[in-house]
């Protein structure tokens, strides 16, 4: 952690202080020769005390690092300069010599880091100083009368993994140098980590993400007013300037602050996910302003070559071909799987000399293609561009290079080969893609007769509906309003208390229409039944499958729980979490909407005899990833900071593709992003996945869902539940986990039905990390940030476990099918197991 407060408010004292030396005076904000260095434990601040540098320790206190952090928030740290080559204790300096290069020495005097400052010019500075500016930049000037304060070094030009305003992402061309992002090794360790981000100069400028040398995400190219897969960067234009500078020795995208706007930052995280954060003063809180990747489609070439994603088609694994192209594999793509992409249907027509009978068809509103494989003539039109690309065999596909001024844009971007990585987004552009003269024609025609049969009869029957809709509105319009707003009042005034008196946005379906879409709550359409009450499939109007959850009135999950999962899901958006799509609030009835899910939950698999085959490792190594993930959105990266207090095998749901999606918020509870810790007397959930400090003294956090997630971890590989009724010389299943890994022998606990074709690496570094997800104290868990950087990064080392505390329960309530129970502190006895 950094230093203490009182450490800090001495240290502040002594800088203002100051020395005096031929120069002058030392100022708060300068190293010079008024004074040469700062010790650990000083600082310095800069002029209007926006940044502040010194020594920090982000984990262990026996690692320190010489760091630029807002001084508003000490956490958020935005340079490091030593990350990889941390000290040891403070005994460290970081001083300034006349030929102006920085040093940072440790306590025996040796060079842990150093500037490597240039002299800039012809000659070795007699002097030099060292300033922080209120933009955060650390700069080296030459501090003499005939330099004019000449920069020779800055710490802008050497970023850590985070991005603020005035700092540029890009290269200069003429000597290959790059400015890029590298994510830290894990929250708490600023060493380099595995994650890039970068600007991508060949063809326009694109900023990419890379995880090794995978290109992970890209933003798209540059079209004029944003990078064309980030059209939201608009919506903040009037807090935050984007520019791409092109310059012969500079190609760079630079973000600047409007005199209004509060602090920002860019940081690319240990996973990979890129996030802008703005700082609210009042709440004191970083909010997200936006990440990437948002969702599946931003996965890099997620759909292959001339594959197209839709990220609102999951029923085709978001994936189809661009007009003109089908799949090369249909085996494959009927499996969902599109790592083969898509070929052209019927061959181009292309002569020597150019000459051709092609086309173009238009697919709007994309993200346009990588262009690593793509010409720019940003002088050319649009018209010279078609003109170009048909007189080129090679092009497949040509667009607008900038946007800027209406109409169809100008500049040209040619591609040649594959294109790959097109998805739809709001406010995308057009791409123009090359196809034979029969496909066009048999498109036109199509779309002609379509057209010749539906222009009249969607004449008529828009009169017709217009004249319905009309009586409608004046007859029902009125008793309607007033029913939506006595009901979203109840949840309104009901969750006043969580988040404050915010408007639900989400559509409220009347009773009448769930009785006809669950068939009067027939038996033939009920899922299944839990502890809070029953759920339905329904189909309603839109012939959209939904499930429908009653809450049982004999559940013990009342209002409250039933405002935690409208006020919660209504709010999330991530691959990952359950979908819920309405509400229904008639007399003492409460049901929820959600998703249809047709593979149900996860313990449907995992615990059945015949069933646990259909999930093979690679597919159960994706589900603990995708509850990985899920659980740090709900921890981190979403608006709020929610625990969910009830992970387990029956609320983590599975699609068509067996995509994990957990659900079940009715025992969620919401976290100011400072909040470390809560307490309650009623403890709620279920047994064997509860926490040792939640089941006995009421006290959760983040890390009370990371437990739940190591008891899930471990049921996954091994197949087995955490009670273990046919095991009886182990208390549970974490007693007979931990007994394997002292033995030696954590191979045994595998299911038999994965043993013979699992990756024996990837189920040892689970297990392990199941291991340390369950450790009795709750600050020898890591954060779910930690957990999926382990899991998606088999070189990172992992510590070493402690035996786990092993807990039964005994309660005349709880049910023997493991359906969610609660009870409060003095119905609840808690017997502790030391293991063998």
């Amino acid at each position: 952690m950094f230093l203490n407060l009182r450490l800090m408010l001495v240290s502040v004292l002594f800088l203002s202080l100051g020395s005096t030396s031929a120069r002058g005076v030392a100022s708060l904000d300068t190293l010079n020769d008024g004074r040469r260095n700062i010790t650990d434990g000083q600082m310095l601040v800069s002029a209007g005390g926006s940044f502040t540098l010194g020594f920090f320790s982000p984990g262990e206190l026996n690692r320190r690092y010489v760091g630029i952090w807002f001084s508003a928030s000490m956490d958020a740290v935005v340079w490091v300069a030593n990350r990889d080559s941390p000290l040891n204790d403070t005994a460290g300096v970081l001083e300034i010599d006349g030929a102006g290069r920085l040093f940072l020495l440790d306590g025996s005097g040796l060079t842990v880091w150093s500037s490597n400052t240039t002299t800039g010019g012809s000659g070795t500075p007699s002097s030099a100083a060292a300033q922080l500016l209120e933009s955060g930049n650390l700069v080296v000037v030459r501090d003499d009368d005939e330099s004019n304060g000449a920069v020779l070094w800055q710490s802008f030009d050497h970023p850590s993994n985070t991005l603020i305003a005035g700092m540029r992402l890009g290269r200069n061309p003429q000597t290959g140098a790059e400015w890029s992002l590298r994510s830290w090794r894990s929250p708490d360790n600023p060493a380099t980590g595995d994650c890039r981000r970068a600007m991508n100069t060949r063809g326009l400028p694109d900023c990419v993400s890379w995880r090794g040398d995978a290109k992970k995400y890209r933003t798209g190219p540059w079209n004029g007013l944003w990078f064309s897969g980030v059209p939201e960067m608009a919506s903040y234009s009037d807090m935050f300037t984007n520019q791409v500078v092109v310059r012969p020795d500079e190609v760079a995208y630079v973000f600047n602050a409007t005199a209004a706007a509060p602090f920002s930052r860019l940081v690319l995280s240990e996973a990979g996910v890129i996030q802008r954060l703005a700082w609210d003063g009042g709440s004191r809180v970083w909010n997200v302003f936006a990440q990437a990747p948002r969702d599946v489609c931003d996965d890099y070439a997620k759909c292959s070559a001339f594959g197209l994603c839709n990220v609102n088609t999951a029923a085709t694994l978001f994936c189809g071909c661009v007009q003109g192209y089908v799949p090369v594999s249909p085996a494959h793509w009927s499996m969902r799987e599109a790592a083969a992409g898509c070929r052209r249907s019927t061959p181009l027509d292309c002569r020597d000399g150019g000459a051709t009978t092609d086309g173009f068809a238009v697919v709007s509103g994309v993200k346009l293609p990588d262009t690593d494989n793509a010409t720019v003539d940003v002088g050319a039109t649009l018209e010279a561009c078609r003109a170009r690309c048909l007189a080129t065999c090679s092009c497949v596909a040509f667009a607008a290079a900038d946007i800027r001024g209406g109409g169809g844009g100008s500049g040209c971007v040619i591609w040649a080969g594959d294109i790959v990585d097109v998805r739809y987004v709001d406010k995308g552009q057009d791409l123009y893609v090359r196809l034979a003269k029969s496909e066009l024609a048999a498109a036109n025609k199509k779309r002609g007769s379509m057209l010749k049969i539906l222009l009249p009869v969607t004449a008529c029957l828009l009169v017709l509906m217009c004249s319905i809709f009309l009586v409608w509105i004046c007859k029902f319009r009125g008793n309607r309003r007033n029913r939506d707003n006595q009901a979203k009042s109840i949840l309104r005034g009901a969750s006043n208390q969580l988040i404050g008196d915010e408007n639900i946005e989400l559509p409220l379906v009347s009773f009448k229409d769930i009785v006809a879409a669950t068939n009067d709550f027939s038996n033939e359409n009920m899922l299944g039944q839990g502890g809070f009450g029953k759920v339905y499939k329904g189909i309603l109007e839109d012939d959209k499958e939904v499930a429908i959850k009653r809450l049982s009135k004999s559940s013990g999950q009342g209002a409250e729980e039933f405002r935690n999962e409208v006020v919660l899901i209504a709010k999330l958006q991530h691959r990952n979490l359950v979908r819920l799509l309405g509400y229904c609030i008639h007399e003492d009835e409460r049901l929820l909407i959600y998703e249809y899910l047709p593979k149900k939950s996860l313990d449907v698999f995992i615990f059945d005899a015949a069933s646990k085959y259909v999930l093979d490792w690679p597919t159960r190594f994706q589900i603990i990833k995708g509850v990985a993930r899920g659980l740090l959105y709900l921890h981190q990266d979403s608006r709020l900071t929610i625990i969910h207090r009830d992970l387990k095998s029956s609320n983590i749901l599975l699609d068509v593709d067996m995509s994990p999606k957990i659900s079940d918020f009715g025992m969620a509870r919401i976290f100011g992003r400072d909040q470390q810790e809560a307490n309650t007397n009623r403890v709620v959930g279920t047994y064997g996945y509860m926490s040792p400090e939640y089941a006995m003294d009421g006290a959760f956090s983040v890390k009370s869902d990371t437990y739940s997630f190591g008891v899930l971890l471990l049921e996954i590989i091994s197949g087995l539940k955490i009670s273990l009724p046919h095991l009886s010389e182990f208390p549970n299943l974490l007693a007979y986990a931990w007994n394997l890994w002292n033995d030696g022998k954590p191979m045994d606990m595998v299911d038999s039905s994965i043993a013979d074709n699992c990756s024996p690496t990837e189920v040892l570094r689970c297990i392990h990390i199941g291991l340390l997800c369950v450790q009795d104290n709750p600050y020898n868990r890591p954060l779910m940030s930690s957990v999926v950087f382990m899991l998606e990064n088999e070189t990172t080392e992992l510590s070493t476990p402690r035996q786990p505390v092993y807990f039964a329960y005994r309660n005349s309530e709880a049910k023997e099918t493991g359906e969610n129970t609660s009870s409060s502190m003095n119905n609840m006895s808690v017997t502790m197991f030391e293991g063998r």
